[in-house]
């Protein structure tokens, strides 16, 4: 069964990596990677509770194509919002990808 039907968004995924600064450390930059069809959602009062429980954030779920590239600490972005991802899950019978995430609130112009 697919969930594609559900997938009503288009997010970009953004990974951090490292590079050369030129000398001899290195600087953390932000990379496009693709784009990925989802659904975003809040997550249920349990699933919140449990998050809070273990010292992590998780204000949304996001439901991907089984297969979808987003690893932890990735970042979603699309329609104004980010999402930073703390754990993907996959059901015992691989249909969908789930992202557990924290959307970041940024200033306005910054």
């Amino acid at each position: 069964m697919s969930i594609a039907r559900w997938l009503n968004r288009t997010l970009e995924v953004w990974r951090e990596t490292t590079e050369p600064d030129g000398a001899g450390g290195q600087a953390s930059v932000w990379s496009h990677v693709g784009e990925v069809r989802a659904k975003v959602d809040q997550p249920a009062a349990a699933d919140r509770m449990l998050a809070q429980q273990s010292g992590s954030k998780h204000t949304h779920t996001v439901y991907l194509a089984d297969g979808s590239d987003v690893h932890r600490r990735d970042e979603l972005r699309g329609d104004g919002q980010t999402f930073t991802v703390h754990a993907t899950l996959q059901p015992s019978g691989p249909r969908y990808l789930r992202a557990d995430c924290e959307l970041v609130q940024r200033q306005k112009g910054a």
